[in-house]
């Protein structure tokens, strides 16, 4: 909605003055005819804010079977309350954290410590906005928790950033670094406002954050109402997605663990939907560690009733994110004449269902004035798999019969099931009361021991060896202990390891959670290192282009020094052909077809270069008409100057559209510590590229169109073997492979 938050919520209470009076806007009878849903909690006074606000934030979690809130009690300040369900009231466990009655607050519990991310508040609309103010410090909080008591860690609270923000929320990925990100307005009335998406990390579950930057992808700047909100998913990736009413795009930005925060070549960014009037400030983000596909589920509100009175256009929308395809579906929660507000979701393992709780009038309110009054909370549910959710508002969960204010709903990031129960909390923000709903799901049945999987990418390579591991694990784990033959062990779900000497090692991970425990093996194969002198990789740097662009630009990897050799690799739409290329460098694939016309398929280019002392920082090729293209570069060392390959290049193509994966023939080397490199193209912009067994893939270009490198040292003289690579999805495909020699 186009107004601010203080101007909504006297819009919401001045309509209820209205209903009540009778007025035409919403014939509706007095709340007093309202039924009571819901239990009735604390009182709170002297915060700026509904408690239970904002739309991305969470504040409730379970843990060592009770549920927890973040509540704030008058004359003390924001504080731990734990459910007590026997007597269906909040106990105050005594421990505050922020005192400060102008923030609000995210909480995330991660298994074995709480992080509670406080922020001031400063709501900006269109009309005119505010900006975020300085010297407001967003602080973190960390407790480690035992025998039923929580305990802020020691150096904690640490800063985030030093301005305030309309919402801030937090996740923590697979290495456990801690991910925040909010919105932040500068400008004036005289020179303008800029509303910008920002994020920031802290190592190790946040002892020390970095400085706050700008979300690195194109326009991160939406309207200056808008918001922000980030979750982890996939078991390796962060998301963050924002609200961009200036476009009508909801966008999602995507970073894989473990890459360079701050660069640009480490985000990727899409739509998750986009047209006139998709766009809102409403957004939430929910997904499952345990989803092997890494699904993300968003709750998000269009503005279509600020410019049609139709009531049977949407009004908020549930977004699926499916890594595997890179794609969004989309599905209607509610429509525009449910009047509704304000969406939160749960998602439900037990029934396999996504719970959608919403804001809309009371159930004896025939009609409503506007989308947004508040009233009561309602909740309706849709199959994960397939979320259609019926007509109308849904099933009241808190709903009062002398009030019509209830607004706000509040959850928790985890998932739910027979042994958690659903509980959501709401607020009365005229009565200045708490309500809440706690619901069984059933009785409890037994948990399941899990089933211990993973994946470990590469098996085999030269020492020294980095290999990542990935947990797969059904049966939602709690925790996760490794071994890797060599001595090293860790207690991270997805881990990293390095084997420093050659040899062959069996790394085993042991999944445990309530039900008991089991494992897994894998054999990793670790080759000498090459001989001394051989080819050594310096850094490779990769961008696309998403929409139709001639001009190919790629920039020399940071560290790049004269006498390197790059080799860069490009894949474009539509089978154009290269009309310029840069001075020096030299083909190695020159337009390789996957399919041939003017309206299908793509062409893969290949080129090395011998880096000089003047060399730019980048390099500009030009395709001969506009299409999109993906690519990227990636830097040598110690290869023969005077002659760069050792061994002829080799090619396969698959024009079916059906491929999966595809072998490029073998040749022979004749150098000990030659490099082995090859790449793929395909005509996509979204599958996944998996390098050959043994090699290591250096990047990979998506967005506009695949193209990826890959690598691998080659320990001794003779024949190198076939290579193949796999594809996430069937397509049309090329590939292509030779190698660099070692200066001697």
């Amino acid at each position: 909605m186009k107004t601010t938050r203080a101007a909504k919520w006297l819009s919401q209470t001045l309509a209820i003055a209205v209903i009540v009076a009778g007025s035409l806007l919403a014939a509706s009878p007095v709340a007093s005819a309202d039924p009571a849903y819901g239990t009735p909690s604390l009182s709170y006074s002297g915060v700026s804010n509904p408690p239970t606000s904002d739309k991305p934030q969470s504040k409730l979690w379970w843990n060592d079977g009770s549920w927890w809130a973040d509540m704030w009690k008058a004359g003390s300040g924001w504080s731990i309350f734990r459910l007590d369900r026997a007597t269906q009231s909040w106990v105050d466990t005594g421990v505050v954290n922020d005192t400060r009655g102008s923030t609000l607050a995210d909480t995330l519990w991660d298994g074995s410590h709480l992080y509670i991310a406080s922020h001031v508040v400063t709501i900006s609309g269109d009309g005119p906005p505010n900006p975020s103010l300085s010297g407001q410090p967003a602080k973190l909080y960390r407790y480690s928790y035992s025998a039923g008591k929580y305990t802020l860690d020691s150096g904690f609270p640490t800063e985030i950033t030093n301005n305030s923000s309309e919402s801030m929320t937090i996740d923590i990925d697979s290495t456990g670094m801690l991910w925040a990100t909010w919105t932040q307005v500068t400008g004036n009335a005289t020179s303008g406002f800029t509303n910008s998406v920002y994020v920031n990390y802290a190592a190790n579950g946040g002892p020390g954050w970095a400085t706050p930057f700008v979300v690195p992808v194109s326009n991160p700047n939406p309207a200056p109402d808008d918001i922000s909100a980030v979750v982890a998913y996939g078991k390796k990736k962060i998301g963050v997605m924002w609200s961009d009413q200036l476009t009508g795009s909801v966008w999602w930005a995507t970073r894989t663990d473990g890459t360079a925060p701050t660069a640009t070549s480490s985000w990727k960014v899409q739509p998750a939907i986009q047209g006139k009037g998709q766009a809102d400030d409403h957004l939430n983000l929910k997904t499952l560690q345990a989803d092997t596909s890494g699904r993300v589920f968003a709750a998000v509100k269009t503005s279509l009733n600020d410019s049609s009175s139709d009531p049977t256009l949407p009004q908020l929308l549930l977004l699926v994110f499916k890594p595997g395809t890179g794609s969004f579906s989309t599905s209607t929660i509610s429509v525009a004449g449910d009047c509704v507000s304000r969406p939160q979701i749960m998602l439900d393992t037990q029934n396999n269902l996504v719970r959608a709780f919403q804001t809309a009038p009371p159930t004896s309110a025939s009609g409503c004035a506007y989308s947004g009054v508040a009233g009561s909370i309602y909740e309706k549910t849709a199959s994960m798999d397939n979320p259609v959710f019926g007509s109308g508002r849904g099933t009241p969960i808190i709903q009062s019969a002398s009030s019509s204010n209830m607004n706000n709903v509040t959850t928790t990031k985890q998932s739910v099931d027979n042994s958690t129960g659903i509980v959501v909390l709401a607020s009365d923000h005229v009565a200045k009361r708490y309500w809440f709903s706690d619901r069984s799901l059933g009785p409890v049945t037994p948990q399941p021991a899990p089933t211990a999987a993973f994946t470990a990418a590469p098996t085999t390579g030269t020492a020294p060896l980095n290999v990542s591991f990935t947990d797969t694990s059904t049966g939602i784990p709690t925790s996760w202990s490794w071994t890797f033959g060599d001595g090293g062990a860790s207690t991270a779900q997805n881990p990293a390891h390095t084997y420093a000497a050659a040899g062959t090692y069996t790394a085993t991970l042991t999944a445990t959670n309530g039900g008991g425990t089991s494992s897994a093996t894998t054999t990793i194969s670790v080759n000498p290192a090459p001989p001394a002198g051989g080819v050594t990789v310096v850094g490779s740097a990769t961008t696309f282009a998403g929409t139709a662009a001639s001009a190919v630009s790629l920039r020399a990897p940071a560290g790049t020094s004269p006498g390197d050799v790059l080799v860069a690799a490009i894949t474009a739409d539509l089978n154009p052909s290269m009309a310029s290329v840069p001075a020096g460098w030299i083909p190695l694939v020159n337009a390789l077809s996957i399919n041939s016309g003017s309206t299908s398929g793509a062409r893969a280019f290949a080129y090395y270069h011998v880096v000089g002392a003047t060399d730019p920082a980048s390099y500009s090729w030009t395709l001969s008409t506009s299409v999109r293209w993906g690519g990227g570069v990636t830097a040598y060392r110690g290869v023969d100057n005077a002659n760069p390959l050792d061994g002829p290049l080799t090619t396969a193509v698959d024009t079916t559209y059906s491929a999966t994966s595809i072998t490029v023939p073998g040749s022979t080397t004749a150098t000990n510590g030659a490099m082995l490199i090859g790449g793929v193209a395909c005509d996509c912009a979204s599958p996944v590229v998996t390098a050959p067994a043994g090699w290591t893939g250096r990047w990979e270009a998506a967005g506009g169109q695949i193209a990826e490198l890959a690598d691998r040292v080659q320990t001794s003289a003779g024949s190198t073997g076939a290579s193949t690579w796999t594809l996430s999805a069937a397509r049309a495909v090329a590939a292509w492979r030779t190698a660099l020699k070692p200066a001697s």
